[in-house]
């Protein structure tokens, strides 16, 4: 059995859950159900960043002290795990006590090991992104600077402790050579690496100017930086550094992160990492991010998808399935309603919903609800059906979630056209034997459909996978290879998707 450890991002608890962070755990959450499907020992890590300026100045704002503040806006990301059907084993918050002892650890041996020292910051520093910034990266418009991110920078100057960041450009850009795929996509590899031959200042990792943070081990006077402070969350969550039970998943397979905040992932924590004499992740894959109907999302714009709005409209499967088959994971996309309403029309409902309820209504009339007996596989859609599971592993190992669905999809449209030239319901005059053999093969062809496509649209995949009758033992990739015996008895179909009104 191999194992699998997969983390989103701990998001950070100054305002409610957006589309961003549901799509970054939903493709987490594939990729956890289908290592899950093969049979493989997966751990999936969620949760929230709580520490900081940005939170304590939010806190302040709402009249609430920031424990209080944290613990409200923190269930929100909780709830929305269970609303978009999240399977993650655990959710971690910074503000507990074992994260704060795994903090302090790390930061013992970095200064054990002379990667620490004490100086004085003098910089540009963004609250927004808890991020400081060199002068050579702002841009000015009215008298205010910005970063890269289009948050406002603000002069900073305080005593910090300092991470010995310069030191680890060689060593990172080697890295990066011995081990290609740790970042993804390729542009965004190019980009970090351009990054870091550019020249690496030593990092700040301490601030004095506010107290919502975690202590700096013999200094009080100084709280962590915030970004070392939320990557140690992905050992603290294994029980680093006691390195118990569930220290045998590290390092992690995959750190699902947005492009916004790669840099911190893929230059700071595997210095960190290493400076401890810890082992790296094995990838980090940035995503890119979502305009609404063409436009920029922000708060001032009033134009924020909220997710949870969204699968209540339109349902929890239609949505998990449009935002990883719309757009390939890694680039930027362009959410619309009307995109939405033609993936689920045209490709739920009419490829797949339209295949399954013509299928099962016949194996209902014809074959007296009775399962027929197994059939060997024919031209080009026992090719497909054949190939299907291999070929979407290999899409999801590169997380080619688009190319995995479409994979699916180009088997349901094959199976389509071979009910069409088949013409089962004609058989049963002329070769009621091979519109047996037909009508099976389209089952199977179903049951390999409903089976891969679980960790896209969990709910209305088990839904088919009962209506084809597949008992919950053999839903498996396994599984796949035993055929079901003949005779069983099906239900009557039911209409798995419902059409979306324009």
């Amino acid at each position: 059995m191999r194992r699998c450890y997969l983390t989103t991002p701990i998001y950070y608890v100054n305002d409610k859950p957006h589309i961003g962070h549901a799509y970054t755990s939903l493709a987490a959450d594939v990729l956890a159900r289908w290592r899950r499907l093969s049979g493989d020992e997966v751990f999936f890590l969620t949760g929230t960043d709580e520490h900081g300026q940005k939170v304590e100045k939010a806190a302040r704002d709402a009249g609430m002290d920031p424990q209080g503040f944290t613990d409200r806006v923190s269930t929100a990301f909780r709830d929305l795990t269970a609303t978009m059907g999240f399977s993650n084993d655990a959710f971690i918050r910074t503000t507990e006590e074992r994260h704060r002892h795994a903090c302090q650890e790390l930061w013992k041996r970095l200064a054990d090991r002379g990667e620490i020292y004490l100086g004085g910051y003098e910089g540009w520093y963004a609250v927004r992104d808890e991020a400081f910034y060199g002068p050579d990266e702002l841009t000015e418009r009215d008298g205010v600077k910005y970063a890269p991110s289009g948050a406002p920078v603000e002069w900073v100057t305080e005593p910090s402790y300092f991470f010995r960041l310069s030191d680890w450009q060689e060593r990172l850009l080697r890295f990066y050579e011995e081990h290609p795929d740790f970042i993804a996509p390729q542009s965004r590899r190019n980009e970090v690496i351009a990054f870091v031959k550019s020249g690496l200042s030593d990092l700040s990792i301490s601030r004095t100017s506010f107290r919502w943070g975690v202590p700096v081990p013999g200094d009080d006077a100084h709280v962590m930086y915030v970004w070392l402070d939320a990557l140690t969350n992905y050992i603290t969550a294994l029980g680093w550094p006691e390195e118990g039970e569930a220290w045998k998943f590290w390092p992690a397979d995959v750190h699902f992160v947005g492009k916004d905040i790669l840099r911190f992932h893929a230059i700071y924590w595997p210095a960190f990492l290493m400076a401890a004499g810890l082992e790296p992740p094995k990838r980090v894959f940035a995503h890119g991010w979502w305009t609404n109907e063409g436009q920029k999302i922000s708060k001032s714009l009033g134009n924020v998808i909220d997710p949870v709005a969204l699968v209540e409209e339109y349902g929890l499967d239609p949505v998990r399935y449009f935002l990883l088959r719309e757009v390939p994971f890694g680039q930027d996309g362009d959410f619309s309603r009307a995109a939405l309403a033609n993936r689920t029309n045209g490709e739920l409902a009419d490829v797949l919903g339209n295949l399954a309820n013509r299928t099962l209504t016949l194996i209902q009339k014809n074959c007296e609800a009775k399962l027929p007996a197994p059939a060997a596989p024919e031209g080009e859609l026992g090719t497909l059906l054949a190939d299907l599971p291999e070929r979407i592993g290999q899409h999801l190992e590169r997380q080619e979630f688009h190319l995995a669905l479409e994979a699916a999809f180009a088997a349901a449209r094959a199976a389509n056209a071979y009910i069409t030239t088949e013409a089962p319901w004609a058989l049963r005059k002329t070769d009621p034997a091979r519109m047996a053999q037909v009508l099976r093969r389209l089952h199977d062809a179903l049951r390999v459909l409903a089976t891969v496509l679980q960790p896209f649209m969990p709910g209305t995949m088990a839904a088919m996978l009962d209506q084809l009758g597949v008992p919950p033992e053999a839903r498996g990739l396994a599984s796949l290879a035993k055929p079901l015996p003949e005779g069983a008895t099906l239900p009557p179909p039911v209409p798995l998707f419902r059409k979306i009104e324009a």
